[in-house]
């Protein structure tokens, strides 16, 4: 993707700061706290979840600024008392919201309306400034790497990252004047607007290709290839009717369900050397194996927790309900080696055929039939009582080829698509961070 020359300041100043070498010489380098506040919620004040009431005022916790609007809808509401008791987290418009806890850490998001009385939960701050700022310019600045290189360098915590408000207060932020932030902001606005609707087009594109997908294997598994053939009620709800030769069979009367192995931190290998390599859920990306993260283990492993070429390994629990049952057929990459607890493996002869059940709309339909909001498990037991529909082998390896060809090449528009928008995702950022940053000029 080619981008426009785009003009220049004429002069610079060099500064010292490990963050950036120059700036343009009429900006001015300054701190948070020099420039407004940093507020947050001090421990909770104690408040239990067993507090929270049906409606009331809304609390607004780190999920509830990832996406580009704020999410007023599916949040927790609290007390009168326990909105009034911090007053200086009552959110107003044009409010910057950080997240300064966990996974989320650095997430960034600006009050543009106030549907209803807000408040945020200890996990975000408040950063409000003086006139001197204006605030959608400050907020792209810190959605840049200029600020969020200055966020990973000072978290803390052990094992959950951690910001504290003295180092937010002092982030070193830069400062042009008041009316070229203003124009900043405004040319950002319209920059990134016109982006994001890239974007959107194309998540739209590849959630209908993925829905294509599913629904392809879907009607293939349930029906086979001859649309002639005759049929049969299976007696299963969500299978419905299917060819008349095939046979109704729990997932336990054609294979096997393996749990992986558990391990204590100090069997961790430093390298592969001398150790067995361990698939997490973190190694099944896209429905592919990943190795960009790998665990190696000094433990005995069963036979039968030994990885076999053909093995199904599906994610079995996990705190995303939308991960469970995500799935890759091991092949010589991997051959040998084991999987961890929170992993299954299923093994059969069939294994080309189910694993195209696995990834069907039938598979999903009969995990939502035992997983609960609470709980994201899918056990040895459930897995063992699915049912599927079975053809002959010989009609299931053409059911396979025919649906290895088809997927293929859904998979293939799909991550164009994806590289696509994590081009422009790229463009974006590159984009905020060269205009805050006075690499480009807009004014």
């Amino acid at each position: 993707m080619i981008r426009p020359e785009l003009a220049r300041y004429d002069v610079h100043k060099n500064i010292k700061n490990k963050w950036i070498a120059e700036i343009p010489n009429h900006w001015e380098l300054s701190r948070i706290k020099d420039r407004g506040s940093v507020k947050a919620r001090i421990g909770w004040k104690a408040l239990k979840a067993s507090e929270y009431v049906d409606d009331g005022f809304v609390l607004i916790s780190t999920p509830n600024i990832k996406n580009k609007d704020i999410d007023f809808e599916n949040v927790n509401y609290i007390t009168y008392e326990r909105y009034v008791e911090s007053p200086e987290i009552m959110l107003k418009e044009d409010d910057i919201l950080l997240a300064k806890d966990g996974s989320t850490l650095g997430i960034v998001n600006i009050v543009t309306s106030l549907p209803r009385e807000t408040t945020v939960n200890s996990s975000i701050c408040v950063l409000r400034f003086n006139k001197t700022i204006f605030n959608k310019y400050l907020f792209y600045q810190i959605e840049s790497k200029y600020i969020q290189d200055q966020i990973q360098y000072n978290k803390g915590g052990m094992g959950v990252p951690h910001l504290f408000q003295q180092d937010i207060n002092n982030f070193i932020i830069l400062v042009p004047q008041f009316s070229e932030q203003k124009a900043i902001a405004n040319y950002l606005d319209t920059k990134t607007s016109h982006i994001d609707r890239k974007i959107d087009l194309l998540i739209q594109k590849s959630v209908q290709y993925l829905k294509l997908k599913k629904s392809i294997i879907t009607e293939t598994v349930t029906s086979g290839l001859d649309k002639n053939v005759a049929v049969k009620d299976s007696g299963v709800e969500w299978i419905g009717k299917v060819p008349k030769h095939w046979d109704v069979k729990r997932l336990k009367d054609i294979g096997n369900s393996i749990i992986g192995i558990t391990y204590s931190p100090e069997d961790v290998l430093d390298d592969k050397f001398g150790g067995v390599l361990v698939l997490r859920s973190s190694n099944i990306q896209n429905n592919r194996l990943s190795l960009s993260d790998t665990v190696y283990v000094g433990v005995k492993v069963s036979r039968k927790q030994t990885l076999r070429k053909g093995d199904i390994l599906l994610c079995s629990r996990n705190g995303s309900r939308s991960l469970i049952g995500k799935n890759i057929c091991i092949d010589e990459r991997t051959e040998g080696q084991t999987f961890g607890a929170f992993m299954t493996v299923y093994r059969t002869k069939y294994f080309r055929f189910i694993q195209h059940f696995f990834n069907s709309q039938l598979f999903e339909s009969q995990s939502g039939l035992y997983m609960s909001s609470t709980i994201n498990q899918l056990t040895i037991n459930t897995l063992n009582n699915f049912l599927i529909a079975l053809p002959p082998i010989p009609e299931q390896e053409d059911i396979a080829d025919y649906l290895d060809t088809k997927t293929a090449h859904i998979d293939h528009i799909i991550e164009t698509t994806n590289n696509q928008i994590d081009k422009l995702r790229e463009l974006r950022k590159t984009l905020i961070n060269d205009v805050v940053t006075g690499k480009i000029k807009v004014v």
